[in-house]
């Protein structure tokens, strides 16, 4: 089997040759292959050149193509700093009021030249791989995570108690945008795609919070990824121990979450009914830790999962850049000898 067709199995619960492998390592792609990050966000053939060389060097099943968290949230006009060498970050709201929800006017981002470059590396990217690579393309924030860049996490955690309507409002709005780029990704030709989702994580709200307010839009953008013909994953950062009750019920694809939440209890409520890609912490253990270290963690997973097809190992969320080769290589050696 190749890279591709090895993660197609495992979405189809079919046991493949090898446990597939997938990196969320954009940041360490371009330190690797000596670009800046305001390179590889500006020049969809820098960005792709990284992920071809990353994956050329190691051997990995799947790419997963990124750029940051603020790219729809730029295309609606929420002001958004351009680091140097770190992805871009939102920085102030869209709207002061939640009232002025009303002014929002839904928009075309297939015109917004970030997000149009984001479609021309996942194009570059099949057209060099075709199908012996995976290509996972995310799209950015979810329709929760986008209500939150566009009135800042603080206020929307405000809005939702103070004013329900036009909460909801926000939410429709924020859900007919995130689609938008659902379409345009698969349409570019991304194998699957994905959305990231923290901030209605347990973190910042409550189970009930959650099951009411992000995960009904959730299902929206998996049924969106489903009508272009592509699988969707969600992926939510911290410990989601108390809402997999909940996400199980959602249907969708995958799931990709991350160390603090226990793998026993993932496997366990999750493992039959969707396949999961993830959990090594990226910090701790990729970057900082030993090799030792990553030889452990990785075989805890692959022993919990040893016999479910439905498991992508890999980081729990994106590789820093300064994680170390001998890490990385440890890891993927660990797996393919497993």
């Amino acid at each position: 089997m190749n890279g591709y067709e090895r993660i197609v199995a495992s979405l189809k619960g079919e046991m493949p040759d090898q446990r597939p492998i997938m990196l969320h390592s954009f940041m360490t792609a371009a330190k690797d292959a000596g670009y800046s990050i305001r390179q590889y966000r500006e020049d969809p053939e820098i960005a792709a050149k990284c992920h071809i060389q990353f994956i050329e060097k190691y051997q990995v099943d799947g790419i997963l193509f990124d750029v940051d968290t603020a790219l729809i949230a730029g295309a609606v006009g929420v002001p958004v700093d351009f680091p140097e060498d770190e992805p871009a970050r939102t920085h102030h709201p869209l709207l002061h009021t939640l009232e002025e929800v009303e002014t929002l006017a839904d928009i075309d981002i297939s015109k917004n030249i970030r997000v149009q470059h984001s479609m021309e590396t996942i194009r570059i990217l099949k057209k060099y791989f075709k199908n012996e690579i995976f290509v996972r393309g995310n799209c950015d924030q979810a329709p929760f995570s986008l209500a939150c860049s566009i009135r800042t996490p603080a206020e929307f955690m405000m809005d939702l108690m103070m004013n329900e309507d036009d909460s909801i409002r926000l939410l429709e709005y924020s859900s007919r945008i995130c689609s938008q780029l659902i379409t345009l990704m698969a349409n570019a030709g991304a194998d699957m795609v994905s959305n990231g989702d923290s901030p209605a994580g347990p973190s910042m709200i409550s189970p009930e919070m959650y099951e009411q307010f992000a995960m009904p839009y959730e299902q929206k953008m998996a049924d969106a990824a489903h009508a272009a013909n592509v699988p969707y994953l969600l992926h939510i950062c911290g410990n989601a121990d108390v809402i997999l009750d909940k996400m199980a019920t959602l249907n969708i694809d995958a799931v990709e979450l991350d160390y603090k939440t226990p793998i026993a209890n993932i496997h366990s409520q999750l493992g039959n009914k969707m396949s999961l890609y993830g959990t090594i912490d990226p910090s701790a253990v990729f970057a900082l830790g030993t090799p030792e270290m990553v030889v452990r963690e990785t075989i805890q997973l692959l022993e919990l999962y040893k016999g479910n097809p439905r498991f992508v190992i890999g980081a729990g969320c994106a590789l820093p850049p300064i994680t170390p080769e001998l890490n990385i290589r440890t890891f993927i050696e660990t797996v393919r000898k497993f």
